[in-house]
Parts: C-alpha cells; sequence; structure tokens
C-alpha cells in the first residue's frame, strides 16, 4: 500500500523534482478506487458542482453539498492526501469566516483546503497558516466568478501574465503549500514554477508544473466534454452504455437473471406456505 503524502512530501517532492498527480473525486467508490491506485492527491474539487450535481459551472455549489461529499471521500481515502475546495463565498467575506468554514473541512478528513485568489486573498491565507490549516492556491483562470462561457487562458499578455505572477508570489509568501495553475501558457506556467517554493499543479498549465491535476469526469470519459488540456486515458461512458444496453436487452429476453444469479430454496418448504396461506391457517 502506498504511503500517504504529506505537506512536508509535497516540499520534497518539489526539491527532488518528482513529479506528483493530483485527481478530483467526489464519493466514495471513486476514493477507493484512486486510493488503490498509485495517485498521490485526491482533490474533492468545486467542480463537483457541474460534473456531479448538474449546475452550470462550479459557482453554485455551496458548503453543505461540498461538506457531503468530502466526508464520502476521505471515508473512502485513506492512504491518499485529500484536498477540499472551498466553495464560492465560503472564504470571501473574511479571515474569520474563512477560517470557521476551513476548520469544519479540516473536521471532515481534508489534509489542506484550497481557494481561488492571489494577491487578493494573501491574508486570508495567512490566516489560515498561521491556525495550522494547509492552504493550496489557485491562480490563472478561477471559474468560481465566471460563466463557463468565460473560461479562457489568462496569461497571454503582458499585464495578465504580471498578474498571475503576483499572485503566486503573494501566495507563496502568505505560506500556502502549494497552487494550482488553470489555463495559463506553459512557459508562463514554468516561470511560476521555477520561482516559488510551493509546489505546482498545472491544469491546461503544461508539463513543467511540479505536478498536474485533472478532472475525474474528463481523463475517464465519462462525459462528451473535451478540453483541450485533457488526455482521454479511458472511455468509460461508451462502455457503461454498451453494458446498459446489453442488461436491457437480456431483461427483455428473459436471459437475465439466470439460475446462476437467483437464490433457491427447498421446495417442501415453498409448498408448506403455499399450503398455509391457502388454507388461511398457521404453520404448525
Amino acid at each position: 500500500m502506498k504511503e500517504k503524502l504529506s505537506v512536508a512530501g509535497l516540499r520534497h517532492a518539489k526539491v527532488e523534482g518528482r513529479k506528483l498527480s493530483m485527481v478530483t473525486a467526489y464519493d466514495h467508490p471513486s476514493a477507493v478506487i484512486a486510493d488503490q491506485s498509485p495517485i498521490d492527491i485526491i482533490l474533492v474539487g468545486d467542480s463537483l458542482s457541474n460534473n456531479v450535481l448538474g449546475y452550470e459551472g462550479t459557482g453554485p455549489v455551496t458548503m453543505e453539498e461540498m461538506l457531503h461529499h468530502l466526508r464520502a471521500v476521505t471515508r473512502g481515502a485513506h492512504h491518499t492526501f485529500v484536498v477540499g475546495d472551498l466553495p464560492l463565498g465560503s472564504y470571501h467575506v473574511s479571515p474569520e469566516q474563512a477560517m470557521a468554514n476551513a476548520i469544519q473541512y479540516i473536521k471532515a478528513g481534508a489534509d489542506c483546503v484550497k481557494l481561488e485568489g492571489g494577491v487578493a486573498f494573501a491574508d486570508t491565507v495567512h490566516a489560515l497558516v498561521r491556525a495550522g490549516i494547509p492552504v493550496m492556491g489557485h491562480i490563472g483562470l478561477m471559474p468560481q466568478m465566471l460563466a463557463p462561457s468565460a473560461w479562457r487562458v489568462r496569461g497571454k499578455d503582458a499585464a495578465s501574465a504580471r498578474q498571475i505572477l503576483e499572485d503566486a508570489s503573494a501566495l507563496e509568501q502568505a505560506g500556502a503549500c502549494a497552487m494550482v495553475l488553470e489555463a495559463v501558457p506553459a512557459s508562463l506556467a514554468a516561470r511560476v514554477t521555477g520561482r516559488v517554493s510551493a509546489s505546482t499543479f498545472g491544469i491546461g498549465a503544461g508539463p513543467h508544473c511540479d505536478g498536474q491535476v485533472l478532472i475525474w469526469h474528463d481523463l475517464l470519459g465519462l462525459h462528451d466534454f473535451r478540453p483541450r488540456h485533457n488526455k482521454l486515458y479511458a472511455n468509460l461512458a461508451a462502455v457503461i452504455g454498451t453494458a446498459l444496453g446489453q442488461y436491457h436487452q437480456e431483461v427483455l429476453a428473459g436471459a437475465f437473471p439466470a439460475a446462476e444469479h437467483s437464490y433457491t430454496m427447498r421446495s417442501e418448504e415453498l409448498e408448506l406456505a403455499m399450503r398455509a396461506v391457502e388454507d388461511d391457517k398457521p404453520l404448525e
């Protein structure tokens, strides 16, 4: 069984140049599968919102919904570092609000909390870290405040690239142990990774980050969405569709369930029960 990663382990991996893998998971069965795999980190992402709960975008998901799924994941991931995504509105009012909600995540079994924002939320990150709560930042494309139609690459011009560099520095100075770089040019992500001691995880940020993160449904082909940054490692939607179709046909044909899928009882016991019902008498 793999050894569970720690915050110190994140830093050691960066120093050693060892890449780390992170994947989202939103329920107990997925967490168990990921936990039994070599995957280093599970992110219970706010992408729960659109990938599981059917909302448009990541903004609508609530603390209650995130906690419900976080608890399910941590019950199944005993050997994998678990990061919980703080949803929109759960850390924006004040560092005190962020603290109260982050503590709920830690009590639910998370090893680290994640929030979107750099310079604007450096004080919040600092407060959480001072309280002993590990924090993963998220810069570049920050989907919580945006409609999916506005999810585009960030940092392609000098001004926006500078903002990403400043956000990364602010997160590092605030004590973040890691940060996600989403939808930024690979060359910019490489510069960020080289400038900060915190571990960087790319999603649409090229190969030079300290690690990579992908959405469970994207890499396993559980829906039709095909972002450019994703690699399809399986097409499970097709496999599942085939299995459901076969099951339907076998039910219609009476081929399922067969004898091996059925339970048996002694015929004399059945006859006793039938006679008792027909005679409306108790069994002796």
